[in-house]
């Protein structure tokens, strides 16, 4: 099983081919999905410090094509982790005082 270690929080195991956004979620992180992981609203931003993260989605040049992201950052409602990665949320649910969002689908 793939391991995904968060700055700040720790790490754990998760299936393999789980969306990076609800691995986070069922494991203790708040982290914002606004759009319900439909890559809308970019609020589930991570940035990827080690670890195989798979090139962008459509649906993922689309939202960054719409707003300012930075380049460096990846919307984890976009990715599946398939081998360990290492992540840091950019928004949370504590860091930015919004509710997290509707859960995104599997």
């Amino acid at each position: 099983m793939p391991r995904v270690t968060v700055l700040g929080y720790g790490s754990f195991e998760v299936a393999k081919g789980k969306k990076l956004v609800l691995a986070l979620e069922d494991n203790g992180i708040n982290i914002l999905h606004r759009c319900g992981g439909k890559a809308k609203c970019t609020t589930c931003r991570v940035e990827v410090l080690e670890g195989e993260y798979c090139d962008l989605t459509t649906a993922e040049k689309n939202a960054y094509s719409e707003s300012s992201i930075e380049d460096h950052l990846r919307l984890s409602c976009q990715i599946r982790v398939n081998e360990d990665v290492t992540v840091r949320p950019i928004l949370t649910v504590e860091s930015s005082g919004q509710e997290a969002g509707p859960r995104p689908a599997e």
